[in-house]
């Protein structure tokens, strides 16, 4: 448990941003952790995960505790179901392909999302037709101040689109050290309703998928759209898909008929971001070494040297240019420090 100076954060967030910790410490056990957060009582605080989810633009004028607490477990199982624990520090992919391996069903359709297990309920992560909220049980985690340990339950964690308690209520309050998750054993609920998902199956001659075919045709397509941060720095989508009313969507889809959209219920509607973004003028384009990927308007990406304010200005000019050709908002899914 050593705690360095003036650390570059450059390897600890997937945009490959440098920018630098005044201190810095990582936590691998929660004992470490408390200790850390006893010794440290004074400190300001940044709390730092798998760093998928975050721009830098600035230094971070704080003591950075990175989690990087490891493990995973069967808690209780019976005959259709087994719940399971997994630290905080885990990577989220390898977590789920785990999970998989053990034919345990459930998370596959989240396979490739960046990032580590104690980030997913914060974000109430999800892709392809599943969110973290539909296996999630509980999870524990510290208070930053009392350094007690809490249990948060489903119910309390207050689970929206991309949305959690952790985003409000108790926003850097907790850090989330473990996540337990109730899985199937058997009569696994295959999710392919999204067409992506389909096709992709139908491409490999699969018409009876398994849990590995289904994370396998989820990849592929991940890895068909989205840059890998080890070769080109980006978090993934940059923007969330904006809701809105039935009849905001009925008065653009007069003006732009192809748009595509998924009916949320009778009242609102929700609008791909990456397709308004696109539309908008800007997939592919780059702004020095900050740009849109060429194959996803979603992802903004740094091409090498970008700072998190060159970036930051690109998503700000994309939100601009959207409202101002469709009156539609886009709000960032990425925390910008």
């Amino acid at each position: 448990m050593t705690l360095y100076n003036n650390f570059s954060l450059k390897k600890f967030n997937t945009f490959g941003i440098e920018a630098k910790a005044k201190e810095f410490v990582a936590a691998h056990t929660v004992k470490e952790l408390s200790t850390i957060l006893l010794e440290n009582k004074n400190k300001t605080k940044f709390i730092l995960g798998g760093g998928s989810n975050m721009l830098l633009t600035k230094d971070i004028d704080a003591l950075v505790i990175h989690i990087d607490l490891k493990g995973k477990k069967i808690i209780s199982e019976d005959s259709d179901f087994v719940w399971v624990e997994s630290n905080a520090g885990e990577n989220w992919h390898e977590f789920v392909l785990w999970t998989i391996d053990q034919n345990f069903g459930g998370l596959e359709n989240m396979s490739l999302i960046p990032g580590n297990v104690g980030t997913t309920p914060v974000q109430n992560i999800g892709a392809y037709g599943t969110e973290i909220k539909d296996t999630f049980i509980s999870c524990d985690a510290i208070n930053i101040e009392t350094h007690e340990m809490k249990t948060f339950t489903k119910e309390d964690c207050h689970f929206g689109y991309r949305e959690s308690v952790f985003k409000h209520d108790v926003k850097d309050q907790f850090i989330i050290t473990s996540v337990l998750f109730k899985l199937t054993k058997s009569n696994h609920k295959i999710n392919i309703s999204y067409g992506d998902i389909t096709k992709e199956l139908e491409k490999n001659h699969i018409s009876t998928p398994t849990l590995k075919d289904v994370s396998n045709a989820v990849i592929a397509i991940r890895q068909s759209k989205l840059p890998d941060p080890k070769v080109l720095g980006n978090s993934g989508s940059f923007f969330k898909n904006p809701i809105i009313t039935k009849s905001e969507y009925d008065t653009i889809h007069e003006l732009h008929p192809e748009m595509p959209h998924y009916v949320i219920s009778e009242t609102q509607v929700k609008v791909p971001a990456g397709w308004l973004i696109e539309k908008a003028g800007f997939k592919g384009k780059r702004f020095g070494d900050a740009g849109i990927h060429k194959n996803q308007a979603l992802v903004l990406v740094n091409y090498g040297n970008a700072t998190g304010q060159e970036i930051l200005n690109v998503s700000k000019d994309i939100q601009a240019t959207v409202f101002k050709e469709f009156g539609i908002s886009i709000e960032a899914e990425v925390n910008v420090i």
